[in-house]
């Protein structure tokens, strides 16, 4: 069993939702897994208590949450220790075109670039627009984004694009590879072992 954090910074809470389903997902799998907002995390939060990290944010008028970026480049060092992932939860991940998908992994880059962060997996996931809990201007502007993106401009109600099988997939396909990094891990711990004896 790996012991996971799961970091996220969420705008309207599409994210959190993404990484509680990450979460129960992997405790499915027989992994012990925190979520933690990044905005409440303990200022005694220890990366390296932990078998791996996975990072999540969303894109807000082209950009990640501050806040995530901040922890990235505050614990990059020890990020680029453990087996780590990235997903991104975003409106242009909903569309299924090439140019969409280039928008969303653009947002990558500029995470890597900007942190000097090398995550081991990365998945992007459509998100959420909860015309319910915006203001007037916010409602808005969305409308105008959601009119040229998806063509979802009824404000009386929300809507999900978040796959969630998709999510499933990539947990799944993260706990294989923590799995099989704490294997190749152990076993350079049995021959060191072995070679000091």
């Amino acid at each position: 069993m790996a012991d996971i954090l799961i970091v996220y910074g969420t705008g309207e809470g599409q994210t959190a939702k993404v990484a509680d389903r990450i979460a129960s997902t992997l405790a499915t799998l027989g992994h012990a897994a925190e979520p933690v907002d990044v905005k409440q995390r303990p200022a005694s939060l220890d990366l390296a208590a932990y078998d791996a990290v996975l990072v999540g944010a969303s894109i807000h008028m082209g950009k990640h949450q501050k806040g995530v970026k901040a922890f990235v480049r505050d614990h990059r060092d020890t990020l680029e220790t453990l087996p780590s992932g990235f997903f991104q939860v975003s409106l242009s991940a909903a569309i299924d075109d090439e140019e969409h998908h280039q928008e969303a992994m653009g947002y990558i880059d500029d995470l890597i670039e900007a942190t000097g962060w090398h995550p081991d997996r990365i998945a992007v996931f459509g998100g959420a627009i909860r015309y319910s809990e915006y203001g007037f201007i916010t409602r808005s502007l969305m409308k105008s984004i959601a009119k040229q993106a998806t063509g979802d401009v009824d404000t009386s109600r929300d809507y999900e694009y978040t796959d969630w099988d998709e999510v499933d997939d990539f947990t799944g396909e993260f706990a294989a590879y923590v799995e099989e990094q704490l294997g190749l891990r152990e076993q350079a711990s049995e021959r060191e072992t072995a070679q000091s004896l």
